[in-house]
């Protein structure tokens, strides 16, 4: 009678461990891609695209067919009113340039600017007993440009 509730309990820690690990993975991803970008003065869309590949790396070895990435440059005027300056996705839409865009407080400075890293992973459990439905794991990461005030895009 032990036999089957130490299997579930085996394999309740085992799917878990699983979706506790991918959760860290697509908070690394999310924080890579917007770190990357972040290291340049200005990128293209191309390049953007390797940041992506790279992102898709970060998620070896569980599959990459529900991941899905953004990566945006955000801007503040004078007044702190903080807008999408450029956008790109992989996976998802990527947001409106132009667009108003709620941030953290005190995040992006007066006439400053951020850049914004995001990624979204929907795990399905490969046992299915203890999570029998799949979990969406979503991030957000915010960093500073660090060569510039601003990464710009031009084809972007």
């Amino acid at each position: 009678m032990i036999a089957p509730l130490l299997l579930l309990l085996y394999f309740g820690v085992v799917e878990l461990t699983q979706a506790a690990m991918t959760e860290q993975r697509a908070a690394h991803t999310a924080s890579t891609i917007g770190d990357l970008v972040s290291q340049n003065q200005s990128i293209t869309s191309a390049q953007v695209g390797d940041v992506f590949s790279v992102g898709a790396t970060l998620m070896y070895p569980y599959p990459t067919t529900t991941l899905k990435m953004r990566v945006s440059s955000l801007t503040a005027d004078a007044s702190g009113n903080v807008t999408v300056a450029w956008s790109q996705a992989n996976g998802m839409m990527a947001l409106t340039k132009g667009a108003p865009v709620t941030v953290p407080a005190n995040l992006v400075a007066a006439n400053g600017s951020a850049v914004m890293g995001e990624s979204q992973y929907t795990y399905t459990s490969v046992f299915g007993q203890i999570m029998p439905t799949p979990v969406v794991f979503k991030e957000v990461y915010y960093l500073q440009p660090r060569l510039s005030t601003t990464v710009t895009c031009a084809d972007c």
